[in-house]
């Protein structure tokens, strides 16, 4: 009995696997084409903006930031929040974009939705990779010191960005002007996710507070990961994952709602 349920799983598996396989390439060959560069868009974009920002940071601030240096800690700090904004501006409309594929019934709105976070999250892990790579090519940045971390950060948020993403799609679904609040709420993830600054560097009294923000958990542990025991660090990775789980939950609890008011024609 419990063979043929094992089975079971598997074969299901394996079908959603290549149904979000084939949405992912769909999406590729959609947004890049296959003319020029095509595919390599999809790490060359982030890297335009990071390394843009990081440009910029490094003309108008001094080589080193409360004793960091100025470069690893813009990377560590603004690709975390490239993967969220890319995962909810490409998220949220993932539905309008490819209402047709529901005509296929193997397909789901979940289906449409994770291919596409997925391919943000492959395009930003690829492109955090290779500008991290790059940077201690160039000895601008030095070799993470707890790689675990790294992932376990870059994860966390990630599927935080997952459970946001669903719940903000879903509601705008129903709600048009939902996706214009959206829009400002991409903005405020930048002071909320401690891209450009540190819970180190706040007066004490402010830490606690903004250690309830489940963003900055995760990038104070990818910097934990690159800077070692000697850069302190706050985070609380058991907090992220309960944010990840309680937001995905409610997401998909949502998305049943969703399905009802898509007209497939």
């Amino acid at each position: 009995m419990w063979r043929d349920r094992l089975t079971k799983s598997l074969s299901d598996a394996r079908r959603h696997f290549r149904i979000l396989w084939a949405l992912m390439m769909r999406e590729l060959a959609t947004r890049y084409g296959r003319d020029n560069i095509g595919f390599l868009w999809l790490i060359g974009e982030p890297l335009i903006f990071a390394f843009g920002v990081l440009i910029m940071w490094n003309i108008i601030k001094p080589p080193y930031e409360h004793g960091i240096r100025v470069t690893p800690f813009v990377i560590t700090g603004y690709m975390p929040i490239l993967l969220m904004r890319h995962m909810i501006s490409h998220g949220l409309n993932s539905v309008r974009a490819n209402t047709a594929l529901l005509y296929h019934r193997q397909i789901t709105i979940l289906h449409l939705y994770t291919a596409r976070l997925a391919l943000e999250f492959v395009s930003l892990s690829l492109s955090l990779f290779v500008s991290v790579g790059v940077l201690i090519a160039f000895n601008l940045m030095d070799f993470p010191h707890a790689l675990p971390l790294v992932y376990g950060g870059w994860f966390l948020l990630a599927w935080i960005s997952f459970g946001v993403t669903l719940i903000l799609a879903a509601m705008a679904e129903v709600m048009e002007y939902v996706e214009r609040f959206v829009q400002l709420f991409t903005y405020v993830l930048i002071p909320l996710s401690g891209t450009f600054y540190m819970v180190a560097w706040l007066p004490y009294q402010f830490r606690k507070p903004v250690m309830y923000i489940p963003f900055i958990n995760c990038v104070e542990m990818i910097r934990a990961g690159f800077f070692g025991e000697f850069v302190p660090t706050y985070y609380n990775a058991a907090y992220a994952a309960a944010w990840g789980g309680a937001l995905t939950f409610v997401g998909l609890f949502l998305l049943r709602f969703v399905r009802e008011r898509v007209d497939v024609e």
